[in-house]
């Protein structure tokens, strides 16, 4: 568990480093929005959360059955709600909000940055 990251991990980094060649001004896991959004643009009240997949649990109910009753799947529960919680709050406080998959970063790279790209300049 110790080297499971929770910044920084490959496709938040795939994306950082695509944005910047991109010209793009962004801010990284900025404390000051809630949820800490992977990428924000503060100005434009824009934050864009990448999730990874088990963690923020990507077709949770065909997993959960095999799931550790215990600790996981409790866990994995609490985060989709703090989720669903914070895009809320975002909302509330005028902020447009956007959700990656992290296999969806790994599988496309390029589609997943226009994703974003058309997300801003909306």
């Amino acid at each position: 568990m110790s080297k499971i990251r929770s910044k920084n991990t490959k496709a938040e980094l795939i994306i950082f480093k695509e944005l910047r060649k991109k010209g793009i001004y962004f801010q990284k896991h900025y404390k000051n929005a809630v949820g800490k959004p992977d990428i924000a643009l503060p100005r434009k009240k824009i934050a864009i959360f990448i999730d990874g997949d088990f963690w923020h649990g990507y077709r949770f109910n065909k997993i959960k059955n095999k799931l550790p009753k215990k600790y996981w799947l409790k866990k994995i529960e609490d985060n989709i709600k703090r989720d669903k919680k914070g895009k809320a709050l975002l909302h509330k406080k005028g902020w447009r909000t956007l959700r990656l998959w992290e296999h969806e970063i790994i599988n496309d790279i390029e589609e997943s940055i226009n994703k974003i790209l058309d997300f801003i300049s909306r």
